[in-house]
């Protein structure tokens, strides 16, 4: 394992966050974090999950919704691989993922574009910092809901041990088309961890 990830003898695998080798920034999502999101958010029509990586949130989208598209740069074993969101011409109803944070700002663009109705990012809670996204993102294109985990995520690199718990707070970021432009702060209940861990 990456001793990167072995802090003052703890592991702590949010606080610094390397891509491993068979592409940039793969940190599957836990399995309990989307449960959270569309146990709060309704979902109508076809959604698309376009940084798919190994499919661990397109299968729980996919016991709610009637087609999940999967999708990725980086064949990762799930979906479509090659498939780059950012250049990519398909559109969808909703688009639902967890973008490469190094790429967290172009996916919010282009997912404005290509979703019908619904777009949701699974974002670092510090997302809503920054002159500059205050500038270009939010003045125009606000979030209608911005859903606060009360838990914190774990992301671990593809291989990793799993010890240790998150240090940063993240939210889903929700662009819904029907809903009145203004954002709504709200708070996802906690215990999704224990039950959908």
């Amino acid at each position: 394992m990456d001793d990167t990830y072995n802090l003052n003898g703890g592991y702590k695998p949010t606080i610094k966050r390397f891509a491993d080798l068979s592409g940039p920034d793969f940190f599957p999502t836990p399995r309990w974090a989307t449960y959270a999101l569309v146990d709060n958010e309704r979902f109508c029509g076809d959604v698309w999950e376009c940084a798919c990586g190994d499919g661990a949130m397109a299968e729980v989208l996919q016991e709610g919704a009637a087609n999940v598209i999967s999708s990725d740069l980086y064949d990762r074993g799930y979906g479509e691989s090659g498939h780059d969101f950012l250049k990519s011409s398909r559109r969808a109803e909703n688009i639902v993922t967890n973008p490469p944070y190094n790429a967290a700002e172009g996916f919010l663009r282009s997912g404005l574009e290509k979703a019908g109705s619904k777009f949701a990012l699974l974002l670092r809670l510090a997302f809503l910092e920054g002159a500059n996204r205050q500038r270009t993102i939010f003045r125009e294109n606000p979030p209608s809901r911005v859903w606060v985990f009360s838990e914190r995520i774990t992301f671990y690199p593809a291989g990793a041990e799993r010890k240790g718990s998150g240090t940063t707070a993240y939210a889903w970021f929700v662009w819904d088309k029907n809903a009145p432009s203004r954002t709504e702060l709200k708070w996802l209940e906690p215990g999704y961890k224990k039950r959908f861990a």
